[in-house]
């Protein structure tokens, strides 16, 4: 079911969108070469809980018999990891690195939702134009997240810029409504047709996230579970926002 919000529960969803921007805000700072992602994720951490915050994917189930639910603060992919990468002290950012991050803070109820990727170091042009491609299909998505449009409106306007540019859309994964739940109906591909599914109204918040591949757009599930990764071990990207529907422009929430 759908949920409109109220204005009392989009004021305290805004709360939780502002953390979320804000971690983004200070990895950019700090993340550099020679890091391990458990670093990256513990920083994030003390920041969520200092400011009254939760990590609303520390112990997400994973839904999968035998498989632990997902055990840190941020999912961190890097290169060919698609999405839903586990952070590990093993596991270093080298110069060059495509790094993307996906991140849901819980506070006061409400969740905000938001992916950035980064290149850390001296990255090569082929992953300066994926990552610029992948943020660029988002606003061009949101361009349709209007009052009146449908969902297949934003999927198809998604698809068809990431393919026009010579990329592929993971098919398998896709964005979805979000609130008191960090998923939500409905759920939001990122290609289709337009004029298909649910009609957007006011009050509804979607967190939209193309996830953009460089090569073929077949995916493949690591052994441990969560990580997604590129069959072709090409490169990947991944950007997202919590985003308001009003009775005009849809409202970026966690950009700060």
């Amino acid at each position: 079911m759908v949920t409109i919000k109220s204005e009392k529960e989009i004021k305290l969803m805004k709360e939780a969108c502002k953390l979320t921007g804000l971690v983004y805000k200070e990895i950019e700072k700090i993340i550099k070469p020679g890091m391990s992602t458990i670093e990256i994720d513990k920083f994030a951490d003390k920041i969520i809980r200092e400011n009254g915050g939760i990590p609303a994917q520390k112990g997400y189930p994973s839904g999968m018999k035998g498989v632990p639910p997902f055990p840190a603060t941020l999912c961190i992919s890097i290169n060919d990891e698609v999405i839903h990468g586990i952070p590990s002290k093993n596991k270093i950012i080298r110069d060059g690195d495509v790094v993307s991050i996906d991140l849901v803070v819980y506070k006061d109820g409400f969740n905000g939702d938001a992916a950035r990727t980064f290149i850390v170091g001296e990255g090569s042009e082929e992953a300066k134009r994926l990552v610029d491609i992948t943020k660029k299909a988002f606003f061009e998505g949101i361009k349709y997240a209007v009052k009146g449009n449908r969902i297949g409106d934003i999927s198809h306007a998604i698809g068809e810029f990431v393919e026009r540019n010579g990329y592929n859309v993971v098919r398998e994964f896709q964005g979805h409504g979000i609130g008191r739940e960090m998923h939500e109906d409905p759920g939001i591909p990122n290609y289709g047709k337009p004029g298909r599914g649910i009609r957007l109204e006011p009050g509804m918040t979607l967190a939209i996230e193309p996830m953009v591949i460089a090569g073929k757009r077949d995916i493949y599930q690591d052994y441990d579970g969560w990580t997604i990764l590129t069959e072709d071990g090409s490169l990947s990207a991944h950007y997202e926002n919590t985003i308001l529907i009003t009775e005009k422009e849809p409202e970026i929430l966690t950009l700060v």
